[in-house]
Protein backbone atom coordinates (compact mmCIF):
# COMPACT_ATOMS: atom_id res chain seq x y z
CA UNK A 1 0.00 0.00 0.00
CA UNK A 2 2.68 2.47 1.02
CA UNK A 3 4.77 1.79 -2.07
CA UNK A 4 1.90 2.45 -4.48
CA UNK A 5 1.06 5.68 -2.70
CA UNK A 6 4.68 6.73 -2.88
CA UNK A 7 4.96 6.00 -6.60
CA UNK A 8 1.69 7.78 -7.32
CA UNK A 9 3.00 10.83 -5.53
CA UNK A 10 6.14 10.91 -7.61
CA UNK A 11 8.10 10.06 -4.51
CA UNK A 12 10.69 7.63 -5.93
CA UNK A 13 14.06 9.15 -6.73
CA UNK A 14 16.10 7.87 -9.69
CA UNK A 15 17.32 4.30 -9.21
CA UNK A 16 20.76 2.88 -9.82
CA UNK A 17 21.17 -0.56 -11.39
CA UNK A 18 21.06 -2.42 -8.09
CA UNK A 19 17.95 -0.78 -6.70
CA UNK A 20 18.84 1.98 -4.18
CA UNK A 21 18.64 5.66 -5.17
CA UNK A 22 21.48 6.86 -7.36
CA UNK A 23 24.02 9.33 -6.00
CA UNK A 24 22.69 11.91 -8.44
CA UNK A 25 19.44 11.89 -6.52
CA UNK A 26 20.97 14.13 -3.84
CA UNK A 27 19.01 17.37 -4.29
CA UNK A 28 20.77 20.51 -5.44
CA UNK A 29 19.38 24.00 -5.72
CA UNK A 30 17.65 23.08 -8.98
CA UNK A 31 16.71 19.49 -8.20
CA UNK A 32 18.40 16.18 -8.93
CA UNK A 33 21.43 16.23 -11.20
CA UNK A 34 20.93 19.91 -11.97
CA UNK A 35 17.49 19.39 -13.53
CA UNK A 36 14.62 21.65 -12.49
CA UNK A 37 12.98 20.46 -9.30
CA UNK A 38 9.83 18.43 -10.01
CA UNK A 39 6.56 20.22 -9.43
CA UNK A 40 4.58 18.47 -6.71
CA UNK A 41 0.83 18.42 -7.04
CA UNK A 42 -1.11 19.84 -4.14
CA UNK A 43 -3.17 16.66 -3.85
CA UNK A 44 -0.01 14.56 -3.55
CA UNK A 45 1.29 16.68 -0.69
CA UNK A 46 -2.06 16.56 1.07
CA UNK A 47 -2.19 12.78 0.73
CA UNK A 48 1.31 12.42 2.17
CA UNK A 49 0.41 14.74 5.04
CA UNK A 50 -2.67 12.69 5.91
CA UNK A 51 -0.71 9.44 5.73
CA UNK A 52 2.07 10.86 7.90
CA UNK A 53 -0.43 11.88 10.59
CA UNK A 54 -2.07 8.46 10.24
CA UNK A 55 1.28 6.74 10.79
CA UNK A 56 1.60 8.66 14.06
CA UNK A 57 -1.89 7.59 15.08
CA UNK A 58 -1.05 3.94 14.39
CA UNK A 59 2.11 4.30 16.46
CA UNK A 60 0.03 5.65 19.35
CA UNK A 61 -2.32 2.68 19.10
CA UNK A 62 0.66 0.33 19.45
CA UNK A 63 1.26 1.59 23.00
CA UNK A 64 -0.37 0.34 26.24
CA UNK A 65 -2.94 -0.26 27.49
CA UNK A 66 -3.55 -1.85 24.07
CA UNK A 67 -1.49 -5.02 23.38
CA UNK A 68 -1.04 -3.98 19.73
CA UNK A 69 2.78 -3.80 19.70
CA UNK A 70 2.86 -5.15 16.12
CA UNK A 71 1.31 -1.91 14.86
CA UNK A 72 4.59 -0.07 15.48
CA UNK A 73 6.52 -1.58 12.50
CA UNK A 74 3.47 -1.04 10.28
CA UNK A 75 3.26 2.60 11.38
CA UNK A 76 6.92 3.17 10.57
CA UNK A 77 6.52 1.43 7.19
CA UNK A 78 3.73 3.88 6.38
CA UNK A 79 5.87 6.80 7.56
CA UNK A 80 8.74 5.55 5.39
CA UNK A 81 6.43 5.66 2.37
CA UNK A 82 5.82 9.33 3.11
CA UNK A 83 9.47 10.24 3.71
CA UNK A 84 11.29 8.15 1.11
CA UNK A 85 13.26 10.36 -1.28
CA UNK A 86 11.75 13.60 0.03
CA UNK A 87 13.72 16.77 0.53
CA UNK A 88 14.78 17.95 3.96
CA UNK A 89 12.01 20.51 4.37
CA UNK A 90 9.31 18.04 3.39
CA UNK A 91 10.85 15.43 5.70
CA UNK A 92 10.68 17.86 8.61
CA UNK A 93 7.06 18.78 7.92
CA UNK A 94 5.89 15.21 7.45
CA UNK A 95 7.87 14.03 10.48
CA UNK A 96 6.25 16.75 12.59
CA UNK A 97 2.77 15.69 11.45
CA UNK A 98 3.59 12.10 12.37
CA UNK A 99 4.86 13.31 15.75
CA UNK A 100 1.63 15.21 16.39
CA UNK A 101 -0.47 12.19 15.43
CA UNK A 102 1.58 10.08 17.84
CA UNK A 103 2.32 12.28 20.83
CA UNK A 104 -0.80 14.41 21.22
CA UNK A 105 -3.00 11.40 22.06
CA UNK A 106 -0.16 9.64 23.91
CA UNK A 107 0.46 12.60 26.23
CA UNK A 108 -3.10 13.85 26.68
CA UNK A 109 -2.86 12.92 30.37
CA UNK A 110 -0.42 15.80 30.95
CA UNK A 111 -3.35 18.20 30.69
CA UNK A 112 -5.67 16.19 32.94
CA UNK A 113 -5.79 18.78 35.74
CA UNK A 114 -4.11 21.85 34.25
CA UNK A 115 -5.95 22.25 30.95
CA UNK A 116 -4.88 21.84 27.33
CA UNK A 117 -2.11 24.46 27.13
CA UNK A 118 0.69 22.44 28.82
CA UNK A 119 -0.39 19.30 26.95
CA UNK A 120 -0.40 21.03 23.56
CA UNK A 121 2.90 22.78 24.27
CA UNK A 122 4.65 19.57 25.31
CA UNK A 123 3.16 17.52 22.48
CA UNK A 124 4.08 20.11 19.87
CA UNK A 125 7.63 20.54 21.15
CA UNK A 126 8.22 16.79 21.15
CA UNK A 127 6.62 16.51 17.70
CA UNK A 128 9.04 19.10 16.34
CA UNK A 129 11.90 16.92 17.55
CA UNK A 130 10.33 14.00 15.68
CA UNK A 131 10.18 16.39 12.74
CA UNK A 132 13.97 16.64 12.88
CA UNK A 133 14.05 12.85 12.88
CA UNK A 134 11.85 12.81 9.78
CA UNK A 135 14.22 15.26 8.11
CA UNK A 136 17.13 12.92 8.74
CA UNK A 137 15.22 9.85 7.54
CA UNK A 138 14.22 11.62 4.32
CA UNK A 139 17.86 12.44 3.62
CA UNK A 140 19.35 9.02 4.36
CA UNK A 141 16.62 7.34 2.28
CA UNK A 142 18.82 8.22 -0.71
CA UNK A 143 21.56 5.86 0.44
CA UNK A 144 22.02 2.18 -0.33
CA UNK A 145 20.82 0.03 2.59
CA UNK A 146 18.94 3.10 3.79
CA UNK A 147 16.66 1.26 6.30
CA UNK A 148 19.75 0.69 8.49
CA UNK A 149 20.62 4.37 8.46
CA UNK A 150 16.98 5.43 8.90
CA UNK A 151 16.53 3.19 11.96
CA UNK A 152 19.74 4.65 13.43
CA UNK A 153 18.41 8.17 12.78
CA UNK A 154 15.21 7.24 14.64
CA UNK A 155 17.29 6.16 17.65
CA UNK A 156 19.25 9.43 17.40
CA UNK A 157 15.95 11.31 17.56
CA UNK A 158 14.94 9.38 20.68
CA UNK A 159 18.35 10.10 22.22
CA UNK A 160 17.80 13.82 21.60
CA UNK A 161 14.33 13.75 23.16
CA UNK A 162 15.74 11.94 26.21
CA UNK A 163 18.20 14.76 26.84
CA UNK A 164 16.69 18.04 25.65
CA UNK A 165 15.17 20.38 26.47
CA UNK A 166 15.18 20.79 30.26
CA UNK A 167 16.89 17.45 30.83
CA UNK A 168 14.79 15.50 28.36
CA UNK A 169 11.47 13.66 28.19
CA UNK A 170 11.95 10.06 26.95
CA UNK A 171 8.24 9.21 27.05
CA UNK A 172 7.17 7.57 23.80
CA UNK A 173 10.32 5.61 23.00
CA UNK A 174 9.50 2.79 20.60
CA UNK A 175 10.94 0.38 23.16
CA UNK A 176 8.30 1.31 25.74
CA UNK A 177 5.48 0.03 23.54
CA UNK A 178 7.01 -3.42 23.09
CA UNK A 179 6.54 -5.10 26.49
CA UNK A 180 4.43 -7.86 24.89
CA UNK A 181 6.30 -8.10 21.59
CA UNK A 182 8.76 -10.48 19.94
CA UNK A 183 11.44 -7.78 19.94
CA UNK A 184 11.44 -7.39 23.75
CA UNK A 185 14.51 -9.58 24.52
CA UNK A 186 16.63 -7.10 22.56
CA UNK A 187 16.36 -4.89 25.66
CA UNK A 188 18.47 -7.42 27.60
CA UNK A 189 21.02 -7.42 24.79
CA UNK A 190 21.49 -3.71 24.15
CA UNK A 191 18.97 -1.76 26.23
CA UNK A 192 16.12 0.39 24.97
CA UNK A 193 18.17 1.91 22.10
CA UNK A 194 18.72 -1.51 20.51
CA UNK A 195 15.09 -2.46 21.07
CA UNK A 196 13.90 0.76 19.40
CA UNK A 197 16.39 0.18 16.57
CA UNK A 198 15.05 -3.32 15.96
CA UNK A 199 11.44 -2.11 15.73
CA UNK A 200 12.38 0.79 13.44
CA UNK A 201 14.54 -1.40 11.21
CA UNK A 202 11.70 -3.87 10.81
CA UNK A 203 9.28 -1.10 9.84
CA UNK A 204 11.57 0.65 7.37
CA UNK A 205 12.72 -2.67 5.95
CA UNK A 206 9.09 -3.67 5.40
CA UNK A 207 8.46 -0.60 3.27
CA UNK A 208 11.66 -1.09 1.29
CA UNK A 209 10.88 -4.76 0.63
CA UNK A 210 7.41 -3.84 -0.66
CA UNK A 211 8.80 -1.02 -2.78
CA UNK A 212 11.47 -3.15 -4.44
CA UNK A 213 9.18 -6.13 -4.85
CA UNK A 214 6.71 -3.91 -6.69
CA UNK A 215 9.32 -2.17 -8.81
CA UNK A 216 11.55 -5.19 -9.51
CA UNK A 217 9.65 -8.41 -8.80
CA UNK A 218 11.95 -11.38 -8.45
CA UNK A 219 15.06 -9.29 -7.94
CA UNK A 220 17.68 -10.61 -5.54
CA UNK A 221 17.69 -7.20 -3.89
CA UNK A 222 14.14 -7.74 -2.69
CA UNK A 223 15.17 -10.91 -0.92
CA UNK A 224 18.16 -9.20 0.65
CA UNK A 225 15.98 -6.31 1.77
CA UNK A 226 13.65 -8.79 3.45
CA UNK A 227 16.54 -9.54 5.78
CA UNK A 228 16.01 -6.15 7.39
CA UNK A 229 12.63 -7.48 8.50
CA UNK A 230 13.80 -10.91 9.51
CA UNK A 231 17.01 -9.80 11.23
CA UNK A 232 15.48 -7.88 14.18
CA UNK A 233 12.80 -10.53 14.68
CA UNK A 234 15.44 -13.26 14.58
CA UNK A 235 17.68 -11.30 16.94
CA UNK A 236 14.80 -10.91 19.38
CA UNK A 237 14.14 -14.64 19.34
CA UNK A 238 17.86 -15.43 19.63
CA UNK A 239 18.16 -13.13 22.67
CA UNK A 240 15.33 -14.88 24.50
CA UNK A 241 17.71 -17.04 26.61
CA UNK A 242 18.95 -13.79 28.20
CA UNK A 243 15.49 -13.35 29.72
CA UNK A 244 15.27 -15.38 32.92
CA UNK A 245 13.44 -15.13 36.21
CA UNK A 246 15.41 -17.86 38.00
CA UNK A 247 16.40 -17.12 41.59
CA UNK A 248 20.19 -16.70 41.70
CA UNK A 249 20.44 -15.49 45.31
CA UNK A 250 17.39 -17.17 46.79
CA UNK A 251 13.95 -15.62 47.18
CA UNK A 252 12.29 -13.12 49.49
CA UNK A 253 8.72 -12.11 50.21
CA UNK A 254 8.10 -8.48 49.27
CA UNK A 255 5.05 -6.28 49.79
CA UNK A 256 3.96 -3.09 48.05
CA UNK A 257 1.36 -0.78 49.58
CA UNK A 258 -1.21 1.26 47.66
CA UNK A 259 -2.97 3.44 50.18
CA UNK A 260 -5.08 5.45 47.71
CA UNK A 261 -5.86 9.18 47.89
CA UNK A 262 -8.96 10.97 49.21
CA UNK A 263 -9.86 12.48 45.83
CA UNK A 264 -8.55 12.83 42.30
CA UNK A 265 -6.64 15.75 40.90
CA UNK A 266 -4.06 18.26 42.01
CA UNK A 267 -6.00 18.99 45.19
CA UNK A 268 -4.96 15.65 46.65
CA UNK A 269 -1.95 17.59 47.99
CA UNK A 270 -4.23 19.47 50.37
CA UNK A 271 -5.09 16.11 51.92
CA UNK A 272 -1.50 15.19 52.73
CA UNK A 273 -2.28 13.85 56.18
CA UNK A 274 -5.11 11.71 54.79
CA UNK A 275 -2.77 10.22 52.17
CA UNK A 276 -0.22 9.35 54.86
CA UNK A 277 -2.92 7.89 57.10
CA UNK A 278 -4.22 5.76 54.22
CA UNK A 279 -0.81 4.15 53.67
CA UNK A 280 -0.18 3.66 57.37
CA UNK A 281 -3.64 2.14 57.81
CA UNK A 282 -3.16 -0.29 54.90
CA UNK A 283 0.22 -1.34 56.33
CA UNK A 284 -1.32 -2.01 59.74
CA UNK A 285 -4.05 -4.01 58.04
CA UNK A 286 -1.35 -6.04 56.26
CA UNK A 287 0.24 -6.74 59.66
CA UNK A 288 -3.13 -8.01 60.92
CA UNK A 289 -3.47 -10.25 57.84
CA UNK A 290 -0.03 -11.67 58.55
CA UNK A 291 -0.90 -12.44 62.16
CA UNK A 292 -4.12 -14.11 61.05
CA UNK A 293 -2.20 -16.27 58.57
CA UNK A 294 -4.03 -14.88 55.55
CA UNK A 295 -0.77 -13.79 53.84
CA UNK A 296 2.88 -14.64 54.45
CA UNK A 297 4.95 -12.16 56.40
CA UNK A 298 6.98 -9.97 54.05
CA UNK A 299 10.71 -9.50 54.43
CA UNK A 300 10.32 -5.84 53.50
CA UNK A 301 7.67 -3.37 52.35
CA UNK A 302 7.75 -0.50 49.85
CA UNK A 303 5.42 2.51 49.96
CA UNK A 304 4.82 4.80 46.94
CA UNK A 305 6.39 8.13 46.11
CA UNK A 306 4.70 10.97 48.06
CA UNK A 307 3.02 8.54 50.44
CA UNK A 308 4.06 11.07 53.10
CA UNK A 309 4.03 14.62 51.77
CA UNK A 310 4.54 15.67 55.37
CA UNK A 311 8.23 15.80 56.26
CA UNK A 312 8.68 13.14 58.97
CA UNK A 313 11.90 14.83 60.11
CA UNK A 314 10.09 18.09 60.81
CA UNK A 315 6.55 16.91 61.62
CA UNK A 316 6.35 14.86 64.86
CA UNK A 317 2.84 13.63 64.00
CA UNK A 318 3.96 12.28 60.63
CA UNK A 319 6.98 10.61 62.25
CA UNK A 320 4.74 8.94 64.84
CA UNK A 321 2.22 7.65 62.27
CA UNK A 322 4.94 6.13 60.08
CA UNK A 323 6.83 4.66 63.02
CA UNK A 324 3.69 3.02 64.39
CA UNK A 325 2.90 1.40 61.02
CA UNK A 326 6.47 0.14 60.55
CA UNK A 327 6.55 -1.31 64.07
CA UNK A 328 3.23 -3.04 63.41
CA UNK A 329 4.54 -4.87 60.34
CA UNK A 330 7.93 -5.40 62.02
CA UNK A 331 10.11 -5.29 58.88
CA UNK A 332 12.01 -2.53 57.01
CA UNK A 333 9.77 -0.20 55.00
CA UNK A 334 10.78 2.22 52.23
CA UNK A 335 8.77 5.43 52.70
CA UNK A 336 8.23 8.04 49.99
CA UNK A 337 8.37 11.49 51.57
CA UNK A 338 8.77 15.15 50.76
CA UNK A 339 11.65 16.50 52.81
CA UNK A 340 11.67 20.27 53.31
CA UNK A 341 15.05 21.62 54.49
CA UNK A 342 15.06 25.05 56.09
CA UNK A 343 16.95 26.40 53.10
CA UNK A 344 17.40 25.22 49.55
CA UNK A 345 15.11 23.15 47.37
CA UNK A 346 12.70 20.46 48.47
CA UNK A 347 13.73 16.80 48.23
CA UNK A 348 11.66 13.95 46.82
CA UNK A 349 13.10 11.33 49.14
CA UNK A 350 12.75 7.61 49.79
CA UNK A 351 13.52 6.83 53.45
CA UNK A 352 14.51 3.39 54.71
CA UNK A 353 12.56 3.05 57.96
CA UNK A 354 13.66 0.34 60.39
CA UNK A 355 11.16 -0.94 62.99
CA UNK A 356 13.84 -0.54 65.70
CA UNK A 357 16.15 2.23 64.52
CA UNK A 358 13.58 4.41 62.80
CA UNK A 359 14.59 6.40 59.67
CA UNK A 360 18.06 5.47 58.41
CA UNK A 361 19.28 5.54 54.79
CA UNK A 362 17.76 7.96 52.28
CA UNK A 363 17.64 8.35 48.52
CA UNK A 364 16.88 11.66 46.81
CA UNK A 365 15.26 11.47 43.39
CA UNK A 366 17.83 12.43 40.74
CA UNK A 367 15.64 13.08 37.69
CA UNK A 368 13.38 15.97 38.65
CA UNK A 369 10.38 16.44 36.38
CA UNK A 370 10.36 19.86 34.68
CA UNK A 371 7.07 21.77 35.01
CA UNK A 372 5.94 19.22 37.59
CA UNK A 373 8.53 19.26 40.38
CA UNK A 374 10.42 22.31 39.18
CA UNK A 375 9.35 25.21 37.00
CA UNK A 376 11.93 26.44 34.47
CA UNK A 377 11.35 29.99 33.22
CA UNK A 378 8.63 30.47 35.83
CA UNK A 379 7.72 34.07 34.98
CA UNK A 380 7.39 33.25 31.28
CA UNK A 381 5.39 30.06 31.81
CA UNK A 382 3.03 31.91 34.16
CA UNK A 383 1.81 33.90 31.13
CA UNK A 384 0.21 30.72 29.80
CA UNK A 385 -0.89 28.98 33.00
CA UNK A 386 -1.24 30.14 36.58
CA UNK A 387 -1.01 26.51 37.69
CA UNK A 388 2.77 26.86 37.79
CA UNK A 389 2.32 28.60 41.16
CA UNK A 390 1.02 25.35 42.63
CA UNK A 391 4.70 24.43 42.71
CA UNK A 392 5.68 27.13 45.20
CA UNK A 393 9.12 25.70 45.90
CA UNK A 394 11.15 23.74 43.39
CA UNK A 395 12.54 20.30 44.10
CA UNK A 396 16.28 19.72 43.80
CA UNK A 397 17.95 16.60 42.38
CA UNK A 398 19.93 14.04 44.31
CA UNK A 399 23.34 12.89 43.14
CA UNK A 400 23.87 9.21 43.92
CA UNK A 401 21.98 5.97 43.21
CA UNK A 402 19.98 4.58 46.12
CA UNK A 403 20.20 0.90 47.00
CA UNK A 404 18.64 0.03 50.37
CA UNK A 405 19.73 -2.98 52.39
CA UNK A 406 16.32 -4.37 53.26
CA UNK A 407 16.55 -7.59 55.30
CA UNK A 408 19.74 -8.49 53.47
CA UNK A 409 18.36 -7.76 49.99
CA UNK A 410 19.65 -4.93 47.80
CA UNK A 411 16.56 -2.96 46.73
CA UNK A 412 17.30 -0.17 44.24
CA UNK A 413 15.13 2.94 44.28
CA UNK A 414 14.08 4.39 40.90
CA UNK A 415 11.46 7.02 41.65
CA UNK A 416 8.59 7.36 39.17
CA UNK A 417 9.75 9.60 36.26
CA UNK A 418 13.27 8.17 36.57
CA UNK A 419 12.14 4.83 35.09
CA UNK A 420 12.06 6.51 31.68
CA UNK A 421 15.81 7.24 31.78
CA UNK A 422 18.28 4.51 30.86
CA UNK A 423 21.13 5.79 33.02
CA UNK A 424 19.01 6.18 36.18
CA UNK A 425 17.92 2.55 36.15
CA UNK A 426 21.24 1.09 35.02
CA UNK A 427 23.28 2.94 37.66
CA UNK A 428 21.03 1.50 40.36
CA UNK A 429 21.64 -2.07 39.16
CA UNK A 430 25.37 -1.39 38.84
CA UNK A 431 25.34 -0.19 42.45
CA UNK A 432 24.16 -3.61 43.63
CA UNK A 433 20.37 -3.71 43.28
CA UNK A 434 19.02 -7.27 43.28
CA UNK A 435 15.48 -5.90 43.04
CA UNK A 436 14.27 -2.64 41.50
CA UNK A 437 11.52 -0.61 43.17
CA UNK A 438 9.72 2.12 41.21
CA UNK A 439 7.65 4.01 43.80
CA UNK A 440 5.34 6.36 41.93
CA UNK A 441 2.57 8.90 42.37
CA UNK A 442 0.11 9.47 39.55
CA UNK A 443 -2.87 10.75 41.52
CA UNK A 444 -2.77 14.00 39.53
CA UNK A 445 -3.42 12.10 36.29
CA UNK A 446 -6.69 10.49 37.30
CA UNK A 447 -7.85 7.45 35.36
CA UNK A 448 -5.84 8.21 32.24
CA UNK A 449 -3.57 5.83 30.34
CA UNK A 450 -0.49 7.29 32.02
CA UNK A 451 -0.29 4.57 34.67
CA UNK A 452 -0.36 1.84 31.99
CA UNK A 453 2.30 3.57 29.90
CA UNK A 454 4.54 3.80 32.94
CA UNK A 455 3.88 0.18 33.87
CA UNK A 456 5.02 -0.87 30.38
CA UNK A 457 8.30 1.03 30.94
CA UNK A 458 8.79 -0.88 34.17
CA UNK A 459 8.24 -4.19 32.36
CA UNK A 460 10.90 -3.29 29.81
CA UNK A 461 13.31 -2.36 32.63
CA UNK A 462 12.69 -5.74 34.26
CA UNK A 463 13.77 -7.52 31.06
CA UNK A 464 16.60 -5.08 30.34
CA UNK A 465 18.35 -5.76 33.66
CA UNK A 466 16.81 -9.13 34.59
CA UNK A 467 15.44 -7.88 37.90
CA UNK A 468 12.10 -8.10 39.65
CA UNK A 469 10.45 -4.67 39.57
CA UNK A 470 8.14 -3.62 42.41
CA UNK A 471 5.75 -0.79 41.51
CA UNK A 472 3.95 0.77 44.50
CA UNK A 473 1.68 3.59 43.34
CA UNK A 474 -0.48 5.91 45.43
CA UNK A 475 -3.63 5.42 43.36
CA UNK A 476 -2.90 3.95 39.92
CA UNK A 477 -1.94 0.38 39.09
CA UNK A 478 0.59 -1.05 41.54
CA UNK A 479 2.26 -4.26 40.42
CA UNK A 480 4.86 -6.96 40.95
CA UNK A 481 6.81 -7.66 37.75
CA UNK A 482 9.05 -10.70 37.33
CA UNK A 483 12.51 -10.38 35.70
CA UNK A 484 11.06 -11.73 32.43
CA UNK A 485 8.59 -8.83 32.26
CA UNK A 486 5.49 -10.73 33.39
CA UNK A 487 3.09 -9.00 35.75
CA UNK A 488 2.24 -11.57 38.42
CA UNK A 489 0.16 -9.33 40.67
CA UNK A 490 -1.49 -5.93 40.27
CA UNK A 491 -4.06 -3.67 41.91
CA UNK A 492 -7.05 -1.80 40.58
CA UNK A 493 -6.92 1.96 40.18
CA UNK A 494 -7.94 4.12 43.15
CA UNK A 495 -8.25 1.16 45.49
CA UNK A 496 -6.42 0.69 48.77
CA UNK A 497 -4.57 -2.61 48.54
CA UNK A 498 -1.40 -4.52 49.39
CA UNK A 499 0.43 -6.95 47.13
CA UNK A 500 2.52 -9.68 48.74
CA UNK A 501 4.64 -11.95 46.54
CA UNK A 502 7.66 -14.21 46.72
CA UNK A 503 10.22 -12.84 44.29
CA UNK A 504 13.63 -14.02 43.05
CA UNK A 505 16.83 -12.19 43.93
CA UNK A 506 19.28 -11.83 41.05
CA UNK A 507 22.77 -10.38 40.91
CA UNK A 508 24.04 -11.35 37.42
CA UNK A 509 24.20 -8.61 34.83
CA UNK A 510 22.69 -8.71 31.37
CA UNK A 511 24.74 -7.57 28.38
CA UNK A 512 22.65 -4.38 28.40
CA UNK A 513 23.69 -3.65 32.00
CA UNK A 514 27.34 -4.30 31.18
CA UNK A 515 27.66 -2.30 27.94
CA UNK A 516 25.41 0.56 29.08
CA UNK A 517 25.17 3.37 26.53
CA UNK A 518 27.59 1.83 24.00
CA UNK A 519 24.86 0.46 21.67
CA UNK A 520 23.25 3.89 21.60
CA UNK A 521 26.59 5.55 20.83
CA UNK A 522 27.23 3.04 18.03
CA UNK A 523 23.83 3.77 16.49
CA UNK A 524 24.45 7.51 16.77
CA UNK A 525 27.70 7.02 14.87
CA UNK A 526 25.83 5.02 12.21
CA UNK A 527 23.30 7.83 11.81
CA UNK A 528 26.07 10.42 11.67
CA UNK A 529 27.92 8.33 9.10
CA UNK A 530 24.93 8.20 6.81
CA UNK A 531 24.27 11.93 7.07
CA UNK A 532 27.99 12.63 6.68
CA UNK A 533 28.11 10.60 3.48
CA UNK A 534 25.28 12.66 2.05
CA UNK A 535 26.98 15.89 3.06
CA UNK A 536 30.24 14.78 1.48
CA UNK A 537 28.46 13.86 -1.74
CA UNK A 538 26.73 17.23 -1.85
CA UNK A 539 30.02 19.09 -1.34
CA UNK A 540 31.65 17.12 -4.13
CA UNK A 541 28.71 17.80 -6.45
CA UNK A 542 28.93 21.54 -5.81
CA UNK A 543 32.66 21.56 -6.41
CA UNK A 544 32.18 19.69 -9.67
CA UNK A 545 29.50 22.18 -10.72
Amino acid sequence: MSSSVTRAAGNEPPQSADGPPAEAAVPTATGSAGAPAPVQRKGSWLLRAVLAALSGGLLYLSFPPRPLWWLAPLALALLAGCLYGRRARAGFGLGTLAGLGFLLPLLVWTGEEVGPVPWLALGTLEALLIGLTGLGIALVSRLPAWPLFAAAVWVAGEALRARAPFGGFPWGKLAFGQADGVFTPLAALGGTPLLSFGVALCGFGLYEALRIARSHPGRTTAALTALTIAAPIGAGLAARPLVSDAAEDGTVVAAVIQGNVPRLGLDFNSQRRAVLDNHAKRTVQLAEDVRAGRVPKPDFVVWPENSSDLDPYAEPDAHAVIDQAVKAIGVPVAIGAVVAPETGPLRNTMILWDPVKGPTTTYDKRKIQPFGERIPMRSFVRLFSSDVDRVRRDFGPGKDPGVFDMAGSGVGMVTCFEAAFDDAVRSTVQDGAQVIAVPSNNATFGRTQMTYQQLAMDRIRAVEHSRTVLVPVTSGVSAVIRPDGRIVSETKMFTADALVAEIPLRSSRTPATVVGPLPEYALLLLAAGGLGRLLTGRIRARRAA
